[in-house]
């Protein structure tokens, strides 16, 4: 059940952002295995004076840049988190294209109590 936001600079067509959405549900699907539909995810754009970036750890970014945030049950252990981050950079340089000098990836992890996916309830506690 994860959860992810995704920010990003303003201005990249409808078909871009969806090619983000797809490849992102695919590389949770590869990586964690997560079921068919699970697909919750939200894009915000920023205007460029709204979007700050530097080449902190060695790392050429453009003006392409994509920050993921992923929030995620506490259950998944690091090499499924690893595999998760090159499948993302892998699939996103294959559809849209971006870097993998790009794709900045933060994974939170939440308690299964902590979440409520409807209804009013804890269904996973």
């Amino acid at each position: 059940m994860p959860l992810l936001h995704i920010s990003l600079q303003a201005g990249k067509p409808s078909a871009y952002r969806q090619a983000i959405f797809d490849s992102l549900y695919r590389a949770l699907r590869d990586a964690l295995d997560v079921p068919e539909d699970d697909r919750f995810m939200t894009i915000t754009e920023h205007d460029p004076a709204n979007f700050r970036y530097g080449k902190a750890f060695g790392i050429d970014r453009s003006d392409d840049l994509v920050y993921i945030q992923i929030t995620v049950f506490n259950t998944r252990t690091a090499q499924q988190k690893k595999a998760l981050f090159r499948r993302i950079a892998e699939l996103l340089g294959e559809n849209p294209g971006i870097r993998p000098e790009d794709v900045f990836v933060t994974v939170l992890e939440a308690a299964k109590e902590n979440w409520s996916v409807g209804h009013g309830l804890a269904q996973f506690a």
